[in-house]
């Protein structure tokens, strides 16, 4: 993915390198053991993990809890984001607190993992705070492999709709270290007058108030350890996942539109490889509407996964006899087709080639037309028979050119 600006982040402290055989092993027997749990728990076909996981990181300031509403917005995401700091508050982490144990890296996973598997998280979700660690990343690794296995251990069943090609984005909101300590210091501040307002007239609610964040030296380390922590678990991903360096040193508007840059959608990270492959020879107009994106990347991968032949025939019709009609119309914007294809006479066809045409940038509809056509007559009544013929009337249309005058 293109990055919104050229520049690169400054140099790092030192951090620590690969994992060492001994730390995999300690993930794998970590992950292995929450996987196993989770699967007597839940029942293997039960293991329903979001389509698309955003993993949030940022420095200190860089406006996580600022923009996570807008990256949300923009990727059609209706549900609230896993913050893991709030997981291990959450009454489950006080249970194993309360009873004497630590909430390390096993802990975190099987709480994180149980988290994911709820129904609101179906269609994608952020996670804000994960991984931190190198156990964490190792971790994260192995649950894409287990997303992978069980999408094509359910692929040609009735539940493979529940087990999609999953997405995985990494996501960095990046500030050098004086914008960071200088919002750090600026945030104290406002939260220190706005909670002696609320103490002073009861109205309001108190918000946190760090110490890091009226400290300048507590600050200047909090985003030293982010750059020798967090940011070494996310760019150790950057070569597996989708991944996206996101400059926050600007305006509020101005983040917002790098984030729109770095998450434009691209339906080849969204559809069942077999799907794209059947879209292919179809030309992109512009990006589908981000509100319907969810559902319409689901109804498409569901026609390749349970309607294969009738998707092709769809696919084919659009591919070798209208794209062409609507080629000679590119100056124009709009293309009315008539046709007589037999396919079309399916209703679900109708619908593919509908959602075929929205995922592809264009308004597509279709008006069915029946004319009767005489035939024969019967010579001893006189009666005229005729035989109906179904028109199926093909509007469709799209950004046309503009064409330079004068």
């Amino acid at each position: 993915m293109p990055n919104s600006t050229p520049a690169t982040p400054p140099p790092l402290v030192p951090i620590a390198g690969k994992l060492t055989d001994l730390e995999i092993k300690d993930a794998h027997l970590i992950f292995g053991s929450v996987w196993q749990d989770l699967e007597a728990d839940c029942g293997r076909e039960n293991l329903r993990f979001p389509k698309e996981i955003i993993l949030l990181g940022g420095a200190p300031g860089a406006g996580k809890g600022t923009n996570t509403a807008f990256i949300n917005q923009t990727r059609g995401h209706t549900c609230p984001p896993i913050v893991i700091s709030a997981l291990l508050d959450s009454p489950e982490a006080r249970t194993l607190k309360n009873a004497g144990n630590m909430v390390g890296d096993r802990e975190v996973v099987g709480l994180l993992l149980r988290q994911l598997l709820r129904p609101e998280f179906r269609d994608g979700v952020i996670l804000d705070g994960f991984p931190r660690t190198k156990v964490q990343v190792e971790c994260l690794k192995l649950l894409v492999d287990k997303m992978h296995a069980l999408r094509r251990e359910f692929y040609h069943t009735p539940l493979s709709i529940h087990f999609r090609q999953p997405t995985i984005h990494i996501m960095v909101l990046f500030v050098d270290e004086k914008e960071s300590i200088a919002r750090q210091l600026k945030r104290g501040r406002e939260t220190k007058i706005h909670n002696e307002e609320v103490v002073r007239t009861g109205i309001g609610e108190l918000l946190e108030d760090r110490p890091t964040d009226h400290d300048e030296g507590l600050a200047r380390r909090r985003y030293r350890v982010f750059k020798e922590q967090t940011w070494d678990a996310l760019q150790s991903l950057k070569e597996i996942f989708h991944y996206h360096f996101i400059s926050a040193q600007g305006t509020f508007d101005e983040v917002e539109q790098n984030i729109l840059r770095e998450l434009e959608y691209q339906s080849t990270l969204e559809l069942d490889p077999r799907t794209v492959d059947r879209l292919r020879g179809i030309p992109v107009a512009s990006e589908i509407i981000v509100h319907a994106r969810q559902e319409l990347v689901k109804r498409l991968d569901a026609y390749e996964l349970e309607h294969p032949e009738l998707f092709a025939q769809v696919t084919g019709f659009i591919e070798k006899k209208v794209i062409p009609i609507v080629i000679r119309h590119a100056i124009s914007g709009v293309a009315l087709i008539n046709a007589e294809e037999k396919v079309l006479e399916e209703p679900l066809a109708l619908a593919m080639l509908i959602d075929v045409f929205s995922e592809r940038g264009y308004h597509a509809v279709v008006d069915i037309h029946r004319i009767e056509l005489p035939e024969k007559v019967d010579l001893t009544t006189g009666a005229i028979m005729c035989r109906m013929k179904k028109v199926f009337r093909l509007q469709i249309r799209f950004q046309g050119s503009e064409i330079r005058r004068g």
